[in-house]
This record gives C-alpha cells, structure tokens and sequence, in this order.
C-alpha cells in the first residue's frame, strides 16, 4: 500500500533547497539571455552625457561618462537599468530615463518596450518549479506547458517527494483552464492523469516498489511579477488506483515560480 499517512508523522526532511535554488538560478539565466538578446540595440547618445555604473543600480559608483554624439550598444537589460557598451570598449550600465532620448541609426529615439501583463496573457510556453507538500512528504515539482488558446493549456509536470518511509515519483500529464488570463491575479483549473511510482525505503521489511496510475483535480492562481516571471500557487487532490483494488487519496500543495515566452 503507498504510504501516504506514513509520511505524515515524518521528522526528518531531505535537502530540496539546493535543488530548487540551482533551478531558479538556470531559469533566472536563462530569462536574462532572453532580455539580452531583446534589448540589443545601436544608438546615439542625445543627451548632454550618460554617466555609467558599475552594476545595475544608483549604489553602484560611475566610472565613465558618454558625451553627446557618441555610439552605444545596448547589450543587456535588468529592470529600467540597461548595460552598455561603448566605442572604446568600455562597458557599464545606465538608467532608463538617462537612455530615452538615445537615438537610432535613422535618427529616431529608441523604443523600450516592457513586458506587460498582456504579454503574460499571450503567453505560449511556460517552464517553472514549484516547491511544497505532496500527502505529507516535501515535493519538488517540474513542469513545462503550452497555451492552446488564451483560456486552455496543456502541461508536463514531474515531482519527487520524499518522506519518512518512502519516496514518490509523480508523472502527469495536464490539461489547464485559464477562465479569465488577463486578471494579474489569473485563477486556473487543473485535469490531469499519470501516474505513481512508490519506492519504499530500504529499512523496511518486504518493501516493494509499485507503479499505480493516477488521476487529480486541482486549482490555483498565477501572478505576473515582472517581466518573464510569474508566482504560481496550486492545490491537487489525487486518486491513486491501488492494483489492492483500494484506491488512495493524496492532497498536495505547492508555489514556485515560473517564466514564460
């Protein structure tokens, strides 16, 4: 039998931090590049001067400053903070509001466009990871989803929670209902199947591992925190059909954070 009420009473909990940490650090990465490849961009500097920092704040000190008429390229963006790099080969960052009058090859000023709760709505791909409580184990979640249309998506999802006794692996395939995806706070519905695999710890006397499939029902809600990323919050309730014939129940919880593109 899976052992979810095993779990529990479980006192001890394994490290998922580094795991979720290293994660969140590629999709922050990867994000980054994204913003980087954007934002590259030719232009002339209209204002008096730009005065370049070290880093991408008013805390960092100013080491140079760009004239008028010079050229610069946008190579990286972070926030309303642009890295810059000039003729010479220097390379700082600069505010926003200093870059808007900075000029294009053909003359006119530049366009930074920001991504919008719009985008969000139009999304189409979706990476993330979440991290919370599957019948009373830690869990680790991974998954990947595709918009069909603004009001339905289909998603890949993979979790490993360990507990006390034993350790799942949960595989399902989802389908989510966005019923109103421009809302910041958008709500969503979870349908989904897969299944289980249960390796019970090797403490245990005729411990088996077993595979049962698995069906759930769920809800949560996004939020867009800033440009490609997104604060997600969800709820399953799974059915686990026992190859005993008694079927289990599991309840999970689960945040994380996710970007989309």
């Amino acid at each position: 039998m899976i052992a979810f009420k095993d779990r529990d009473k479980a006192t001890c909990r394994p490290n998922w931090g580094t795991g979720f940490i290293v994660v969140l650090i590629f999709f922050v990465s990867w994000s980054s590049k994204c913003a980087a490849d954007e934002t590259k961009q030719i232009g002339q500097v209209a204002d008096p001067f730009i005065e370049l920092h070290t880093g991408p704040g008013r805390g960092y000190p100013i080491f140079h400053v760009v004239n008028r008429g010079d050229i610069v390229e946008i190579i990286r963006r972070k926030t309303d903070w642009f890295k810059l790099r000039t003729e010479s080969g220097k390379k700082g960052w600069a505010q926003r509001q200093k870059m808007e009058q900075t000029l294009t090859p053909t003359g006119e000023k530049i366009k930074f466009t920001d991504i919008t709760l719009k985008d969000f709505a139009k999304r189409r791909w979706e990476l993330g990871t979440l991290a919370g409580d599957f019948g009373g184990a830690t869990a680790l979640t991974l998954y990947g989803g595709r918009n069909i249309t603004p009001h339905l998506s289909t998603e890949l999802s993979v979790t490993q929670a360990i507990g006390n006794f034993s350790t799942n692996w949960i595989g399902s395939l989802n389908l989510v209902a966005h019923p109103y995806p421009t809302w910041r706070f958008s709500p969503f519905f979870t349908l989904g199947a897969g299944a289980i695999r249960t390796e019970p710890k090797t403490t245990l006397v005729q411990a088996i591992d077993r595979t049962d499939p698995s069906a759930h029902v769920g809800l949560g809600f996004r939020t867009h925190v800033a440009q490609r990323f997104v604060l997600r919050v969800e709820y399953r309730n799974y059915v686990v059909f026992s190859s005993n014939e008694i079927n289990e129940e599991a309840k999970e919880w689960k945040a994380g954070f996710a970007i989309f593109f």
